[in-house]
């Protein structure tokens, strides 16, 4: 039997992110919080984007939001997107004041409008990697 050609459209997961990765399979999104300038930050990362302080926590985020902006897309050769077409690409600000880039589900694009609530959902794409994607709050 043949073995599956590697993926080379999944991140690569380092021991850094680990913690996050882990989190996207358990069905918690987190954050990076500052212990030094006290703000959140979004991919979490070892250092503050803000005030470059070290002293940087893992946070669960809320999972709600507001539509910033959106795009369906209808073209897209790379995997694993070419077999979600069409799909809605968006920006979602979330309660914490950060901005993330996700993909919109369960919603034709039509119902959509800048500033509706949505909340936050999970979607394997392989064994390992699991990704935020968001829906219109309550549905």
């Amino acid at each position: 039997m043949a073995s599956a050609a590697p993926r080379f459209d999944l991140p690569t997961i380092e021991p850094e992110t680990q913690p996050f990765w882990d989190a996207l399979k358990e069905g918690k999104l987190l954050l990076g919080k500052c212990n030094g300038c006290g703000r959140v930050h979004y991919y979490p990362r070892p250092m503050c984007p803000h005030c470059w302080s070290e002293d940087v926590t893992l946070v669960a985020a809320a999972g709600r939001g507001t539509l910033y902006t959106w795009s369906t897309v209808f073209v897209n050769d790379l995997p694993p997107f070419n077999a979600k077409l069409p799909y809605i690409a968006a920006q979602v600000d979330l309660e914490e004041g950060v901005r993330i880039t996700t993909i919109i589900v369960d919603v034709p694009p039509e119902k959509l409008s800048i500033g509706m609530a949505v909340d936050i959902g999970f979607e394997p794409i392989s064994d390992d990697v699991t990704i935020p994607v968001f829906r219109p709050a309550g549905s």
